[in-house]
């Protein structure tokens, strides 16, 4: 099967997922998320952008400070990232799933140039079997820390390589409406291509360890329907999360194409 028969998946996995909100990464979410591209890859080829880095660095190191500046962040994801790529490496391996490392930052989606590389390097890598992983070089920029889980970076990302379907796996069933969350009985928005809406309904809530909301997912969902590519926001917490959406067994929301 070459890349026009498969489907093109970008997967974002935010730190609350990765760690089903604990302070260390989950190796069973990890098995469950290889287990699940495993069963799809005949059908499915897979990007993933990951978050994690920081709270993989946490489980090793007290770095001396209040934890709180942008540099001791950028020194944490530093040591946390090969960590968090060998923990990939070693459950995707265990399935027969090979990955590799993209870091980038905000300013290659600037530049032509770095778009072609990206895409160009990205496509020859997903053609020859390998699942890239792509964080956000922390070491360098501060753009994730600041602005978002990794969430605008997984738009970007998944518009210039021009994917099928943006999947964001978070720690809801979707976004709820802002009446069934003042009620205290969260119910899931299923469709919507309305993104200013969908804005009028979220809360501010921000989850524990990840430094975006519902806000910049709904932002990383605006990016990807102007490049005409539907987004789905998941409950990466639950198993068998990917499949069971794509199945439409479980409660989420989708964000179609105008």
């Amino acid at each position: 099967m070459g890349k026009s028969d498969k489907k093109r998946i970008l997967l974002k996995i935010g730190s609350n997922v990765l760690t089903k909100e604990t302070n260390q990464i989950s190796r069973g979410k990890l098995e469950d998320i290889a287990r699940q591209i495993a069963s799809l890859k005949d059908e499915y080829e897979f990007i993933i952008v990951s978050s994690g880095a920081i709270v993989v660095a946490k489980q090793f190191v007290k770095l001396e400070s209040n934890g709180k500046s942008i540099n001791v962040k950028q020194a944490l994801a530093s040591i946390g990232q090969p960590h968090l790529m060998r923990i990939f490496h070693e459950n995707f391996w265990e399935l027969g799933l090979l990955t590799s490392q993209c870091l980038l930052s905000y300013s290659d989606f600037k530049k032509e140039e770095s778009k072609t590389n990206i895409k160009n390097t990205i496509n020859v890598l997903v053609k020859n079997n390998y699942i890239p992983i792509i964080n956000e070089n922390d070491t360098v920029a501060t753009d994730e820390i600041k602005f978002g889980d990794n969430d605008k970076l997984s738009a970007l990302a998944a518009a210039l390589l021009k994917v099928d379907l943006l999947i964001i796996a978070t720690n809801t069933n979707g976004i709820y409406t802002k009446d069934s969350i003042d009620a205290g009985c969260a119910k899931t928005i299923k469709e919507s291509s309305n993104i200013e809406s969908l804005k009028m309904q979220i809360q501010s809530a921000i989850s524990q360890h990840g430094t975006g909301g519902m806000t910049t997912k709904i932002d990383a969902a605006e990016i990807a329907q102007n490049a005409t590519i539907e987004t789905w926001i998941v409950n990466g917490l639950k198993d068998n999360f990917i499949i069971d959406a794509i199945q439409n067994q479980s409660e989420f929301t989708k964000i179609i194409s105008k």
